[in-house]
């Protein structure tokens, strides 16, 4: 077997098993999980429609590129929705099973573990992270490497304390704008900043951003290719851009997300999904036409994410350290201020007493320079309708307040 197999930890919600494996639930309440980003409004009827229409594309192998048709209409929306140039749909784009699967195979295809002799590549991550990325890197054969995030930065990533050997090494970097868990958004500076890196030292930026459409101000959150576009990157030299209509529009099932960016790496990157068999069924191609061509849905999905997180975010705001995120829909709050308990013992005690769900920060990160930057604090997916959803908010008050009351007695 790979022995890199060795180095994978098990998943934050295998993790959470574990903590809850000896406890029983308070039976008074129904069970609320705010732990799984698993989104949880329904599947617009448009999207189900094109899917069924087209179920004839079951009887056909798919190519691996996908249909022209669905090229054209991701680089439409992106053209639209980042105010930048059409990508050239058959050379600068190609449609993946949903960006989860592109981040991982994309590592397989890019690190060259050759390149530095016997000295082993680095994958840059953000810390804390979505767990893709650190297994992306083992099985890769590269190390990764973790930035922490810097609560005085909206806990976006710290990228200024990395050592110049470490950027000597790295060959990948992968970015999360809006980040997960934290929300966080890179601003122009931010990006400047990487495109420099990498220009300087030779790497490919990975950008994940498969939240950039669950946001609460009246401007999107800004995107790689719109940054590259505003600092004169023509062609997106070393980005590759990754989305998904998971969440966009409500269908994690269907497994529909696209790459974009430097055609250089893409046509690589064809060629490595041409033998891994990354194709996309053309019924599911059908459906994510439908999806990428149609933004009345994806308002009204975003109205009610701003809608709960208005509701939910004030009434946490009375016992946790919490602020509404820049964008996603998690919210990403401090649970030690005042209650000296860490954030495994808050969510156990939660779940114990009030059947609440909530994911432990320190599950979502690495001990990395010293420190667990998710470490007492805890990540709540408010996928779920807003009753349920405040619901949720007023049992985990009620359990605050208890352990308040606790430590005055």
């Amino acid at each position: 077997m790979n022995p890199n197999l060795e180095k994978l930890q098990a998943y934050p919600f295998e993790k959470l098993k574990r903590l809850f494996a000896d406890l029983t639930p308070n039976a008074a309440f129904s069970p609320i999980s705010l732990g799984l980003g698993e989104p949880k409004h329904a599947t617009p009827q448009l999207i189900k429609d094109a899917l069924i229409a087209n179920l004839n594309g079951l009887a056909n192998y798919p190519s691996t590129n996908g249909l022209e048709s669905l090229r054209v209409a991701i680089s439409r929306w992106l053209a639209n929705r980042y105010t930048i140039p059409a990508l050239d749909p058959s050379t600068q784009i190609l449609p993946v099973n949903g960006s989860r699967e592109a981040l991982f195979s994309l590592a397989q295809a890019v690190i060259d573990t050759s390149k530095q002799g016997d000295i082993t590549p680095i994958v840059m991550c953000p810390n804390p992270f979505y767990q893709i990325y650190e297994g992306a890197a083992y099985l890769a054969g590269a190390q990764p490497y973790f930035a922490n995030a810097n609560p005085a930065k909206n806990f976006a990533p710290d990228f200024s304390q990395v050592p110049e050997s470490i950027w000597q090494r790295t060959q990948l970097l992968y970015v999360c704008s809006p980040g997960n868990p934290t929300g966080a958004v890179l601003t122009l500076e931010d990006w400047k900043e990487l495109f420099a890196l990498a220009d300087r030292y030779d790497f490919i930026i990975a950008a994940d951003e498969c939240y950039s459409e669950i946001y609460f101000g009246e401007t999107p959150p800004l995107g790689s290719l719109s940054a590259a576009n505003a600092l004169g990157r023509e062609g997106y030299p070393r980005l590759i851009t990754l989305s998904s209509l998971s969440k966009r529009s409500n269908v994690p099932g269907m497994r529909s997300g696209f790459v974009a960016g430097d055609a250089n790496i893409i046509k690589q990157f064809l060629l490595y999904r041409t033998y891994h068999g990354g194709a996309m069924s053309p019924s599911i191609q059908a459906a994510s036409i439908a999806a990428w061509n149609d933004e009345q849905h994806v308002a009204e999905n975003r109205a009610l994410y701003l809608k709960k997180f208005s509701q939910v975010t004030p009434v946490l705001q009375e016992v946790l350290d919490v602020t509404l995120p820049d964008a996603a829909f998690y919210l990403w709050a401090g649970v030690d201020k005042h209650l000296n308990i860490s954030d495994t013992e808050f969510a156990r005690g939660l779940y114990r007493d009030y059947n609440v769900t909530v994911l432990p920060g320190s599950f979502l990160a690495r001990e990395a320079h010293g420190i667990n930057p998710g470490r007492n604090r805890i990540r709540m997916a408010l996928v779920a309708e807003v009753d349920e959803c405040m619901e949720a908010a007023q049992r985990i008050v009620a359990y605050v307040k208890g352990l308040q009351s606790q430590l005055t007695t």
